[in-house]
């Protein structure tokens, strides 16, 4: 099989799908065969902004064909295939380029812009279901539950997650406090770490200072840690108590916390199951309070 050299990445996640399909041809079927063909033949950009679903009708077969294929070649998703193109594409192109492309890609179609979100929505979630370890998230919901203390740590992005789980964690009867610090202002927060207490860091792929300091402090002061992320898993996997998988966007459509977000309502959930009764009176006291700062006869706050 000849393989094309067109697309715009530098070598990396493209030459390891070019050399996947290559070892794997022979495996493939007639159909899969032709979905790695056009995934090594096609612009690079072109399969970082498709959905299955446009992938199957380019390479004219369908979406579920592009979901073996992807299988077969190793990869636990089209976002997954994105990702490792994504390195490629960000590294080789400025952000105002890749956001012209991106809006080159959509256009001026409002039902493509509905429909790629929500493609690249499902996709995500998809992915992040098929990544889930069941012992790895027993493991974050007993680090939780036993916490005195839960410290939320997110940032840019990532704050908007580590936001939700620190409010919803409180609306049930937990003690927890954001924590989205950075440099040198994040010393004050980390001096209130102690035994006892637990970290859920959310971050999917950027490495951060901050995330070693966090985490070495925990150890230190007898904290645990839980950790939410996509490409980091590897680095800080033997440091800490869990970590929870959670696809982050290759293309910027979708907001990097979607994932986050998820995982922290199945921790939230969970949390609620074990003591039903504390999260039950919490929830009635909050409606209580609710109630007394809202004006008489106004009962829309009571539902935030």
């Amino acid at each position: 099989m000849e393989i094309s050299k067109t697309g715009s990445a530098a070598p990396g996640g493209l030459t390891r799908l070019r050399a996947t399909v290559r070892d794997l041809w022979d495996e493939l079927s007639a159909s899969e065969r032709t979905v790695a063909q056009y995934l090594v033949s096609a612009p690079v950009e072109q399969v970082m902004f498709a959905s299955t679903q446009e992938l199957g009708t380019a390479s004219g077969t369908s979406n579920a064909t592009v979901v073996r294929a992807l299988q077969r070649l190793g990869y636990a998703g089209l976002p997954a295939l994105k990702r490792e193109l994504a390195a490629d594409f960000t590294a080789a192109q400025a952000p105002d380029v890749r956001l012209a492309q991106r809006i080159a890609h959509v256009g001026k179609d409002l039902d493509k812009i509905w429909n790629d979100v929500f493609d690249e929505t499902q996709e995500r979630i998809d992915q992040c279901r098929r990544l889930a370890d069941a012992k790895a998230l027993e493991r974050a919901v007993t680090v939780l539950a036993e916490a005195r203390e839960v410290f939320c740590y997110g940032v840019a992005a990532c704050e908007l997650a580590a936001r939700h789980l620190t409010r919803s964690l409180g609306r049930i009867g937990r003690r927890a406090r954001f924590v989205g610090a950075t440099g040198f202002a994040l010393a004050d927060p980390l001096l209130a770490l102690g035994q006892g207490d637990a970290v859920v860091i959310f971050q999917p792929g950027r490495p951060l200072s901050e995330l070693t300091v966090v985490v070495e402090r925990a150890r230190s002061v007898g904290a645990r840690v839980v950790f939410v992320t996509d490409e980091l898993s590897d680095a800080y996997g033997d440091r800490v108590d869990s970590v929870l998988l959670a696809p982050y966007t290759p293309t910027g459509t979708t907001n990097e916390s979607l994932t986050g977000l998820v995982i922290a309502d199945v921790l939230l959930l969970a949390l609620t199951t074990l003591d039903e009764t504390s999260a039950v009176e919490h929830a009635h006291q909050l409606d209580a309070l609710r109630g007394q700062l809202l004006d008489p006869g106004d009962q829309r706050g009571r539902r935030a």
